[in-house]
């Protein structure tokens, strides 16, 4: 049965091992397929199996809780309808609902123009013992805003501080950024739903065909498929700048829901996993103080089970 158990897991990390990147050396966007591989888009197995990783999930979360020591940031990207918010609700289903944190951020307004562009993100950072998950993230900002410049515009920014190495810059801001969380207790993962331009007309033509769903769609999702290379540019641009070992990126074959949907939750157990999450142990004084407190409650239900015999 153990053996079962474990080659099981070996098999779901073997699974997402080929989408996960470290490095950005050599990295590039169009080595990585939109679709799974043969054998792997079967829609009832991917489905069963994410209910057991769910499962898995949870009882991690409860640990995670429990010690009170780590978080875990998982930051979803991708282009419109690439099933960021499908992943958000099938993943953490199973999920006690109050040890999860989900935020979804659009086109900065108010305050948030105010301050600098990490500032958003860091006032909803899970606290310890809590999952966060982005939909979207400060990554916009060197994605978005790089296809689209005149949105620096907006944002206040001192005019000689607007320069050509503006993108560099700010993926450095990120990577050291990424770094500090690490070294605070933030477990960080990045994902990137990676869907092909064919499927994304598909679900969007879905949107506008469906009643239920139509205010899903957005003039804006049509503007942006028309910029989909210099999109697909500037997330390569940012994995390439931001990967690393202790914040990596996952690059996930977006095009089959249920598959992507997998991959994302096993990208979270896998990284509660490597951190030998435990429930805290107790002193023994504890433990004594405990067992008196439990017979005592014990003698207490005798109590009341005599008192409603003599009444009767």
């Amino acid at each position: 049965m153990g053996d079962a158990k474990n080659n099981g897991r070996k098999a779901l990390g073997d699974l997402i091992a080929p989408y996960r990147v470290t490095s950005g050396k050599g990295f590039r966007l169009k080595d990585y397929a939109t679709a799974p591989g043969n054998g792997a888009a079967d829609k009832d197995r991917n489905e069963e199996l994410l209910k057991e990783c769910s499962k898995h999930l949870s009882s991690l979360q409860e640990r995670l809780h429990a010690e009170g020591r780590w978080s875990l940031l998982l930051i979803l990207q991708g282009m419109d309808a690439s099933g960021k918010d499908g992943a958000i609700k099938n993943v953490m289903s199973g999920v006690d609902p109050q040890g999860v944190d989900v935020t979804s951020f659009k086109a900065p307004a108010g305050a948030e123009l105010e301050h600098d562009f990490l500032w958003r993100c860091s006032a909803v950072l899970p606290r310890r013992g809590r999952i966060g998950i982005f939909n979207r993230s400060y990554y916009e900002e060197v994605v978005a805003v790089r296809v689209y410049p005149q949105f620096l515009d907006g944002q206040r920014l001192p005019k000689k501080l607007i320069t050509k190495d503006i993108w560099d810059e700010r993926l450095g801001d990120i990577t050291h950024y990424e770094n500090y969380l690490a070294r605070n207790g933030t477990v960080l993962r990045k994902i990137f739903l990676n869907i092909s331009r064919e499927e994304q007309k598909k679900r969007l033509l879905a949107r506008v065909e469906d009643p239920d769903k139509m205010w899903k769609f957005s003039p804006d999702d049509l503007r942006d498929r028309q910029r989909w290379p210099d999109f697909m540019s500037a997330y390569e641009d940012a994995i390439k700048a931001t990967a690393s070992k202790t914040s990596p990126w996952y690059v996930v074959p977006a095009d089959d829901k249920p598959f992507a949907r997998l991959v994302v939750a096993r990208i979270a157990v896998e990284a509660l996993t490597e951190l030998s999450l435990a429930f805290p142990t107790v002193g023994a004084e504890k433990a004594a103080a405990a067992k008196e407190a439990a017979a005592k409650l014990a003698a207490e239900g005798d109590l009341g089970k005599n008192s409603s015999k003599k009444k009767g």
